[in-house]
């Protein structure tokens, strides 16, 4: 199953999603990019995600043009407000998806107050996506019972 997670700048909310999806399932090809990748990572999405354990340092802020000639089994979109333009995939994808997000590296304010707008996004990111891997992927690994009922 081949998973690609896009957004414009590709430096923090696709990579927590890039970082959960791979949590849930080492078997998940799950890639992220944007159509403006910024050639590097929100630090402050990084800190966040370390701190519940998932290490999304080595992750790379790639250019979605490096996965047009790919075939993907999901696209799914991760922005957010009314300002901002969803960007749009034209290669091939089975299934395209949106799940909208706050960025929170638009956050104002004290240094407590982004840094809990980090955590919530990163809360967010995190029960949605695994509703998804539920929902969409995990249910199509499960096989068909035919046991009537006596499993």
């Amino acid at each position: 199953m081949k998973v690609l997670i896009l957004c414009t700048g590709n430096s923090c909310r696709s990579q927590m999603a890039h970082g959960f999806l791979q949590s849930f399932d080492k078997q998940l090809e799950v890639a992220s990019a944007g159509t403006e990748a910024s050639g590097k990572l929100n630090l402050k999405a990084v800190e966040v995600m370390k701190e519940i354990g998932i290490d999304i340092s080595h992750h790379t802020s790639d250019s979605v043009d490096k996965y047009l000639n790919d075939e993907w089994d999901y696209v799914i979109t991760v922005c957010g407000g009314a300002n901002e333009v969803c960007p749009a995939f034209i290669g091939k994808v089975k299934h395209r998806i949106h799940i909208g997000f706050d960025d929170p590296s638009d956050a104002l304010g004290t240094e407590e107050f982004i840094e809990s707008e980090y955590r919530r996004v990163r809360e967010e990111i995190k029960k949605s996506f695994f509703e998804f891997y539920i929902k969409e992927i995990k249910d199509q690994e499960l096989p068909e019972c035919s046991c009537s009922g006596n499993c």
